[in-house]
């Protein structure tokens, strides 16, 4: 496919609420990072990580582009706020599978959207998956609580639960969206709560904030799509 062919699909079906919502929510974070003195790395990992949430929201490979760009920076700032959970989850998942996930989604466009193709797990499915996130959950909070994290209970949750989020967001699974409607509300909680002990990453909080909202919307998206299909 050609460079101009794929970037027109990529720029499809974009409605202007869309379009305008995200143009203000950068704007908000650009404002809000110049008023607080933010640090590049928050600035940065804010914006290409809401590029990443929009964009994989409207199933269109270029999201994984935006996705490792800010994997890397939030790599760089669970390191410096001590989330060893959150600094091991980026490093040593996440950015292989958006690499996974690049050569996944390939194998699974409609030709004349460029759009994913996506699914439902059925009930068994379902179920295996809560009893693993149950039972990883309590690991992870037990491990990082040993290793002296800052937010072991959160941070564990979130950990593990994402570990699964980024598993079901390559199968083009829509219980993905529940998944991260559950760790973006807590991974703010996480921030807010390190930024008013003085940590300087206004930013993730905003984002964190977004992706809250953003998981809500595509997951009310995807199942209306969903539901049109089966009709």
């Amino acid at each position: 496919m050609k460079i101009t062919e794929f970037v027109k699909k990529e720029l499809q079906g974009w409605t202007p609420a869309e379009i305008i919502g995200l143009l203000i929510v950068l704007v908000i974070i650009l404002i809000n990072a110049f008023v607080v003195k933010d640090s590049p790395a928050a600035i940065l990992n804010a914006i290409c990580g809401i590029l990443y949430t929009i964009i994989a929201g409207k199933g269109k490979i270029s999201c994984y582009f935006f996705g490792l760009t800010g994997s890397g920076c939030y790599i760089y700032l669970s390191f410096a706020n001590a989330l060893w959970g959150n600094m091991l989850l980026y490093l040593m998942y996440y950015i292989p599978m958006q690499i996974l996930g690049i050569f996944r989604w390939k194998k699974h466009l409609k030709k004349e959207s460029g759009e994913i193709i996506k699914i439902n797990l059925n009930f068994k499915q379902r179920l295996k998956l809560s009893i693993i996130a149950l039972i990883g959950c309590i690991i992870a909070i037990a491990v990082l609580n040993y290793f002296n994290d800052k937010s072991p209970v959160i941070d564990g949750i979130t950990t593990f639960l994402s570990i699964l989020g980024m598993y079901l967001t390559v199968k083009r699974a829509i219980e993905q969206w529940i998944v991260w409607i559950i760790v973006n509300g807590l991974s703010f909680i996480m921030w807010l709560n390190l930024v008013i002990h003085g940590a300087k990453a206004y930013s993730t909080v905003l984002m964190w904030g977004v992706y809250f909202i953003l998981a809500i919307y595509f997951y009310i998206m995807w199942k209306k799509e969903l539901q049109n299909q089966n009709l």
